[in-house]
Order: C-alpha cells, then sequence, then structure tokens
C-alpha cells in the first residue's frame, strides 16, 4: 500500500515548502495509519555492533526526527534502529528559513537548519515512554550560542543515560558556525576525553554501558583521517559514523539550488562518504565499528557500503523521494542478496570491495 500511493503523495508533498512536507510526514507517522513492515525477521541480516544486536542493518538517520516525536514509527517501517536528534542542551530555533531545499534533478538536498530542536527535556520526556527494547540512538550536539561546547556533549551523555541505547557525538554539521573544529585533533582529544569520561562515571552509577559513537564529515584531508583515526585509537570509542552532509557541489545538475549555503545530502554523497568510511576502515582495522552514511538510495548501495567496510547503515535523505515503503524494500533486498550469494550472513560481504572504495581519492 506504500508503494502505490507514495506516487501521488510525492505530488501533493512536493507542491509545498520542503520543511512543511517534513512537518506533514512526522505528522503522518504520528497518526499510526501508515501500515507496520510485514516482512518478518531475517536472521541473516541481524548484525552484533558494540555489545548491541541489530536486527537488520538499516537505520534511520539523524536529523529526520530530531525531537524524538516518532521513533517507534519509524522503526515500523522496517529499520534495524533509529536515531533522533540532533538534540541539545537547551531549545534553540535553528537557522533562518528557509533552510531546506530539494534538488530534485540530482535527488538530493541541502539543509541548513542549524540544529534546531526542542532542547534535552522535550525528547527526554519523550524518550523515557519507549520499551527498553527499543534500538533507538541519541544523537548529540551543542547549542550555537554556548560558552562551552565540550560541556554541551558532556550534558547530553548525563542527560539521556538512562533511555539511550547509544550515542553519537555529532561535531560534523556544516551549519553551525566552528562545529567542525572539533575535528582538529587537540580538540578531539579534549572532546573525546570528556564524553567519554562522563559515559564511565554513568557506567559505574548505574551498572549499565551505552556505547558512544562519534560522527565526522566527508569533507576531509587524508591527514585530517590520520589525525582522526589516531585519536579514536587512543581512547575507548565505540564506533564511527561516515558521514555528515557535504559541503562539495560537484556534478550537481541542479545549479540554481546548488549555490544554497548547507549541507549537501542523497544520491550525490555516495561515492564520497563511501570512500571516506573505506578510508577508516583501513585505518581503524577489523575489528572496530563502522556505520555508512551517505547516499544510500536502495538495496544495492546499502550493501555497496557494508562492501566497503560498514557493519551498519544509515539513510534518510532518499526517502523524500523514495517515500516510506524505501527500508522495507531495502531490508527485502538484502535479504534476497544473502539468499542469492549463499550467505549465511550479511556480514560475509563485508570489506569485499573495501580496497576499491579505499584506493579511491577524496
Amino acid at each position: 500500500m506504500k508503494d502505490l500511493l507514495w506516487p501521488v503523495l510525492r505530488t501533493g508533498l512536493f507542491r509545498v515548502d520542503p520543511e512543511q512536507a517534513h512537518n506533514l510526514s512526522i505528522a503522518g507517522l504520528k497518526t499510526g495509519l501508515l501500515p507496520a513492515c510485514d516482512g518478518g525477521a531475517d536472521a541473516r541480516l541481524a548484525v552484533a555492533v558494540a555489545g548491541l544486536r541489530f536486527p537488520n542493518p538499516l537505520g534511520l538517520a539523524a536529523g529526520y526526527d530530531k525531537n524524538a516525536e516518532v521513533p517507534l514509527a519509524a522503526l515500523k517501517l522496517g529499520f534495524g534502529f533509529t536515531e533522533i536528534g540532533t538534540v541539545t542542551p537547551r531549545a534553540q530555533p535553528g537557522n533562518p528559513k528557509p533552510r531546506l531545499f530539494r534538488l530534485v534533478a540530482d535527488e538530493a538536498v541541502i539543509n541548513r537548519f542549524g540544529f534546531n530542536n526542542e532542547g534535552h527535556q522535550a525528547a527526554l520526556s519523550r524518550l523515557q515512554s519507549l520499551p527498553a527494547n527499543a534500538l533507538v540512538g541519541v544523537n548529540i550536539g551543542a547549542n550555537k550560542d554556548t560558552n562551552d561546547r565540550v560541556a554541551d556533549y558532556v550534558a547530553g551523555i548525563r542527560a539521556f543515560y538512562g533511555v539511550a541505547r547509544y550515542y553519537t557525538a555529532n561535531i560534523s554539521s556544516p551549519n553551525t558556525p566552528g562545529l567542525r573544529d572539533l575535528q582538529a585533533r587537540d580538540s578531539l582529544r579534549e572532546l573525546l576525553s570528556a564524553i567519554l569520561d562522563a559515559r564511565e562515571s554513568e557506567r559505574q552509577r548505574s551498572g549499565r554501558m551505552v556505547p558512544v559513537f562519534l560522527k565526522i564529515a566527508p569533507d576531509l584531508t587524508e591527514e585530517g583521517l590520520d589525525d582522526i583515526a589516531a585519536e579514536i585509537a587512543a581512547s575507548p570509542l565505540d564506533g564511527l559514523i561516515v558521514s555528515n552532509t557535504t559541503l562539495s557541489r560537484d556534478g550537481l545538475r541542479d545549479q540554481r539550488q546548488a549555490g544554497e549555503a548547507g549541507g549537501l545530502s542523497g544520491k550525490p554523497l555516495f561515492a564520497k562518504a563511501t570512500t571516506v568510511l573505506a578510508k577508516m576502515r583501513k585505518r581503524l582495522g577489523a575489528d572496530f565499528p563502522l556505520i555508512g552514511v551517505g547516499g544510500v538510495h536502495s538495496a544495492e548501495t546499502a550493501a555497496e557500503k557494508i562492501r566497503a567496510g560498514a557493519d551498519l547503515v544509515q539513510l534518510y535523505s532518499a526517502m523524500v523521494y523514495e517515500g516510506p515503503g524505501l527500508p522495507q524494500r531495502i531490508v527485502r533486498g538484502l535479504s534476497d542478496l544473502c539468499t542469492r550469494d549463499k550467505l549465511k550472513s550479511i556480514r560475509e560481504i563485508r570489506d569485499s570491495r573495501l580496497e576499491h572504495w579505499a584506493s579511491q581519492k577524496i
């Protein structure tokens, strides 16, 4: 039903402002009228990462459900996990509108939201009602006007420790001035030390270990990747998400919208983000958890992220163009791949095209 109705719904949604359409989609999920994924769990798709068992490797990336309004509804679409946020300690409006743009010819999106969200307390109040087994991660960030960015991330660790299944420290959005500076080696060392110390104190207090992931940008040099990898190797970080949106506009067909400031996501990001993913796999080794994000829009592109080194994959922008039936189609496609290639586990394809992607230029 979702697939049959989507062309009509898409036509209507594309007639309204992109941010308004986004809000309408959240409202639609809140109604509960969308049918849940009717596919059974496929044990071949289950993945164990950072002490968590994911029923399938496909997740909804942060940025869609900023305020934890529809995490359970998202999971019912077929995702194995979902990530809310980015949330900051205090509510903030984000950047002036308009701040979301469709590049239809490229099946891409540019956003410059600027961490618009209702703050920790609003998200926490919603997450506290979730069942304990819901695989919902919390993406944490810093307020635009904060005097201490590191303290804002520490506050996120402490605020959500009782409800988060994992954390993502988002230091890679291009829409908060200076945020990407936290990827520099000295700043990253300070941040990782502070948030992982906070995690350790919460672990000792609660007796529960919550993994912490880091999310980086695709717009990094080889030297920048070296620095990040060195700091990760020296810390007890649990995983890395590659990558956030890009400032690059290479190869876009929609040159009118390409001039908008902000981060680009969607199909054009796939090659760049997958290259950085593979390069980080080479640097961090076979055992370190990696989540691949950027340009995933089909079962084949999800599989290719895994071949390039990802343990898990996430998407968001593709649903603007493909609709709410996309996660179910991807999960079914991954099952079909396992059947076709006689795989006992989807993990068997991981790293099978690592050398190809790691050899590409960034």
